[in-house]
C-alpha cells in the first residue's frame, strides 16, 4: 500500500509504533516520557499497557483517555505529535519533568508554563523561528484548577527546551540560562508546543521540578530522581487525570487558533 499524504502516513506509523489500533486511543491524551508513569497509570485503572515491544507504550482508562511514553528528547516529542495527528485528539497535556534554574524553585513545585524558548532546534523544521511556543491556554486553566483543589501551589514562567543532555557541568551554559530568565529546562516543552500549533491540537503540560542542576548539588542522580518519584509522581498523574476528565465531563472545546 502506498502512503502518499500525511494522513496515510500517521494513520499507518501510530499503530506500528505504538502497537495500538487507532480506534483504541481516547480522544484526550497525557504523555509522557517515563515508563513508571505508565505502569502507575495502568495499575490505577486495571487496564493493560500495549506495545511493550515498540518504540511507545500506550494505556488507556477503559473511556476516553490515554497515556502514551514516547520517549525522552524533542526528536521523539516532534514525532509523537506527529502521529497524533491520526485521531486529532481534543486535547494534548505533556506529564514531564524539568530542572528548576530558579532559586526559588525547588523540587516537588508544579510548573505550568505560559510558554518555552525553542532551543531545540527541532521545532524549526515547523515553524519559522519568530513563532512563540506556546500552550492552549483553556486547557491549562483546567489543570490550573485541578492543582488548586488539591490545596497545592504552582508556579508559571517560561521553559528551556534543549536538545543537549550534559551541560550541568557548563558554566558558559548556565550562565547563558541565567541571562535567558527561563524558570526551568527541559528537553521537549518548546517541541511540543510548537508541533501542536503546526498539528492544530490542542496542548499543555505540567511540569514536576525533579532536580535543580545550577549547583554541583542540585543534578539529578538515581538515588534522588528515585525520591522524588516516590513523593509526587502519584499526584503528578492525578492532576493530569482529573484536568482531561474534567474537560471531557463539562464538554469544553478547546480550540485551537491559527496565528
Amino acid at each position: 500500500m502506498a502512503l502518499r499524504t500525511k494522513q496515510d502516513i500517521v494513520g499507518n506509523w501510530l499503530p506500528r509504533y505504538t502497537g495500538t489500533a487507532l480506534e483504541e486511543f481516547g480522544k484526550y491524551i497525557l504523555l509522557t516520557n517515563f515508563s513508571d508513569y505508565v505502569r502507575r497509570f495502568s495499575a490505577r485503572f486495571n487496564q493493560p499497557i500495549k506495545g511493550l515491544d515498540r518504540p511507545m507504550q500506550t494505556c488507556s482508562d477503559g473511556k476516553n483517555l490515554t497515556m502514551i511514553n514516547f520517549g525522552i528528547g524533542s526528536a521523539n516529542a516532534a514525532t509523537v505529535m506527529d502521529l497524533l495527528s491520526a485521531i486529532k485528539p481534543k486535547g494534548v497535556l505533556f506529564l514531564g519533568k524539568c530542572g528548576g534554574l530558579k532559586d526559588t524553585t525547588e523540587i516537588g513545585h508544579f510548573i505550568l508554563p505560559i510558554a518555552a524558548i525553542r532551543g531545540e532546534g527541532t521545532s524549526d523544521d515547523y515553524l519559522p523561528k519568530e513563532i512563540p511556543a506556546m500552550p492552549s491556554f483553556k486547557l491549562h486553566k483546567f489543570v490550573s484548577e485541578k492543582i488548586v483543589e488539591a490545596g497545592l501551589d504552582y508556579r508559571t514562567g517560561v521553559i528551556y527546551t534543549t536538545n543537549r543532555r550534559v551541560w550541568e557541568h557548563d558554566d558558559d551554559f548556565k550562565h547563558r540560562l541565567q541571562k535567558l530568565r527561563a524558570i526551568g529546562i527541559d528537553m521537549e516543552t518548546a517541541t511540543i508546543f510548537a508541533c501542536g500549533i503546526a498539528n492544530e491540537i490542542s496542548r499543555g503540560a505540567l511540569l514536576l521540578v525533579s532536580d535543580v542542576p545550577m549547583t554541583p548539588e542540585g543534578v539529578k542522580t538515581e538515588e534522588s530522581d528515585r525520591k522524588v518519584s516516590g513523593q509526587f509522581v502519584d499526584l503528578h498523574i492525578d492532576i493530569g487525570i482529573k484536568a482531561m476528565t474534567d474537560i471531557e465531563g463539562k464538554g469544553e472545546k478547546i480550540k485551537h487558533f491559527r496565528y
